[in-house]
């Protein structure tokens, strides 16, 4: 059984996403937003995802959510076009403002359906923790934590149910399962 170890670039890169997510946080718990790329670079490895992957994990909101197409160009320069890649295919949008969020949402189904397997395993990494996150804040704090999301409780579930959909379209593993039963608990 051959060990696969972390390099240099990954301790930069989870330092780099560190710094720029440093004054953001989770909705509902206001929990630092770094646990969440902590969560999907560890979902990742653990999935058997390599360095790349668990790099595009650590980085994969830092275009949406930390700069648009200046932060894009830094991660090229800094970490390589093919983490670009990974992150442009689990990115919804990079302009402002954002269109509306049916618009955005079908558009992030259709472009994972023909997406590589990378752009999937990120993309499901960070489904599922988002998920895991939504039921643990539900189980605390009931049916109000769907106030928080301007989609609601139906259309939340209904893209969660669709993100299921096409992951299974495109394979099965434990993390679509575990995908599948966190979902499952958040429709009852």
């Amino acid at each position: 059984m051959s060990t696969k170890k972390l390099t240099e670039k990954f301790s930069t890169a989870l330092v780099y996403a560190t710094r720029l997510h440093a004054n953001q946080t989770r909705k509902i718990t206001s929990v630092p937003y770094v646990s969440h790329l902590l969560s999907v670079a560890a979902l990742i490895l653990e999935a058997g995802g390599n360095e790349t992957e668990a790099i595009a994990g650590l980085l994969h909101d830092a275009i949406e959510d930390q700069g648009g197409m200046e932060i894009r160009a830094e991660i090229r320069e800094m970490f390589g076009d093919e983490i670009v890649a990974i992150i442009d295919g689990c990115t919804e949008i990079y302009t402002k403002p954002k269109p509306p969020w049916e618009e955005r949402k079908h558009k992030y189904l259709e472009n994972l359906r023909g997406a590589c397997v990378s752009v999937r395993m990120v993309s499901l990494a960070d489904k599922l923790h988002n998920a895991r996150s939504l039921l643990a804040d539900w189980q605390k704090f009931g049916d109000e934590i769907w106030n928080q999301f301007n989609a609601g409780k139906v259309r939340t579930l209904w893209f969660y149910q669709s993100l299921l959909q096409v992951y299974r379209e495109t394979g099965s593993d434990w993390m679509t399962e575990e995908f599948a039963r966190v979902v499952d608990q958040l429709a009852k």
